[in-house]
């Protein structure tokens, strides 16, 4: 998942950032309003992570902006505001969740869990294409139910294609979802191109059609039509 911290508080949200990427997300952050607002209208992002109390606006106003445009993407407000008025309203308007400060990271990781499964895989505990079985909670591959040893980046590459299956997938857009902020495209296409090339090597030899298609001058395509 590509997660946008919309957190005014450094410490918060630099703990945030590193136990989520280390739980495998690709994160972005913002500090204030305007930076936010400005990120939600440019990238795309799976989930945004929203504290109420933002420099420069409200995070709430954010979130209508979000449901307005109708934005594909979970929605979780995390604030210090914890009255039953408060979660309410922020409820009212689209949020998910409304997680009070402090909050444990373990809770957060399984609200965005259940976002992931909701908005990518209708709710299942389990993602299904053909004789290709992806268990998200554990981060595990079967085909034709023999376990497939992926590294990091090929099982995140793996679900991003599965999630988007039929769809063309441009080299930018896989290069944002694996490494968010932090690409550099010119590497980050080398990167793409070696990490498809083994997981598609993986996957074949566990006897799985080769899904995988290179639309030339655009992308890549998860076809299994």
């Amino acid at each position: 998942m590509k997660i946008l911290i919309i957190e005014d508080e450094i410490a918060l949200s630099d703990a945030i950032f590193q136990y989520l990427t280390e739980e495998g997300y690709v994160c972005e952050t913002a500090y204030d309003y305007n930076t936010a607002a400005e990120n939600i209208e440019l990238h795309s992002y799976d989930c945004i992570l929203v504290d109420i109390n933002l420099p420069g606006g409200s995070g709430l106003d954010l979130i209508r902006q979000v449901k307005k445009d109708n934005k594909k993407m979970g929605i979780i407000i995390i604030s210090a505001r914890d009255s039953v008025e408060n979660r309410i309203e922020g409820l009212e308007i689209g949020a998910d969740n409304y997680l009070t400060k402090p909050f444990h990271l373990a809770e957060l990781n399984a609200h965005l869990k259940s976002i992931n499964r909701r908005i990518n895989f209708d709710g299942d505990n389990h993602i299904l294409v053909n004789e290709i079985k992806i268990l998200p909670d554990s981060h595990q591959v079967f085909v034709n139910d023999n376990e497939l040893q992926l590294t990091k980046k090929e099982y995140e590459l793996l679900q991003f294609f599965v999630a988007n299956k039929n769809k063309v997938i441009t080299k930018t857009g896989l290069a944002q979802h694996l490494w968010g902020d932090y690409m550099d495209i010119a590497d980050s296409y080398d990167f793409i191109y070696g990490h498809i090339k083994n997981l598609r090597k993986k996957l074949i030899k566990k006897g799985c059609t080769d899904y995988i298609k290179t639309i030339y001058g655009v992308g890549y395509k998860f076809d299994t039509e």
